[in-house]
């Protein structure tokens, strides 16, 4: 997943307003190359990589070799029975897409009672584009999540704000990062 993710790890770091919040949590972390790249690009925010506990290990030693294990920390996760934790900013990176609209709808609503008034929510995907005619790699990848997963799919970015909305953000915006990755913005 840091392969895969490192590029728009470091687009993400860049473009988002991250002057504005304090903390972040990176819901499925893996290795922690995301929150790596925030936190190395940001020094005055704290971050939590949250996954299985079989991950703690891989995401520590990544975080010590980056020499930020003074600003992240590991919480291991079941985010099916679990609260997520708490924090300025919730994200989650191809995450999302592995699912069915009840389990994506359930992720949104606990990423929503994470964040604190004010706080936002990034999904980051390689989101179909709207009209359903251009980012071929967006509907490609949906076709591999009907494959590989019982009900998971790719959706487009403004399927994403409504379920955003409809959770109670107040705001969803839809931004381009690179290539076929795109994130969406909620703001609580």
């Amino acid at each position: 997943m840091t392969a895969l993710s490192s590029g728009i790890a470091r687009v993400i770091a860049q473009k988002f307003p991250w002057s504005r919040y304090q903390s972040f949590v990176d819901i499925g972390a893996a290795q922690g190359g995301l929150a790596a790249a925030v936190a190395g690009t940001h020094r005055h925010l704290n971050g939590v990589g949250a996954d299985l506990a079989v991950v703690g290990p891989i995401f520590e030693k990544y975080v010590a070799a980056h020499a930020l294990q003074d600003r992240l920390r590991f919480a291991k996760l079941d985010f099916f029975s679990e609260p997520l934790p708490k924090a300025d900013v919730v994200i989650m990176g191809h995450i999302l897409h592995d699912w069915d609209l009840p389990t994506k709808r359930m992720l949104i609503a606990k990423a929503y009672d994470a964040l604190p008034a004010g706080g936002a929510f990034i999904v980051f995907e390689a989101l179909i584009d709207d009209e359903r005619k251009k980012n071929a790699f967006g509907l490609l990848m949906s076709l591999n999540m009907l494959i590989e997963t019982r009900g998971g799919f790719d959706y487009t970015g403004a399927d994403c704000a409504t379920w955003m909305r409809d959770a109670g953000f107040t705001q969803a915006r839809v931004e381009h990062l690179d290539g076929p990755d795109s994130m969406v913005v909620g703001l609580k």
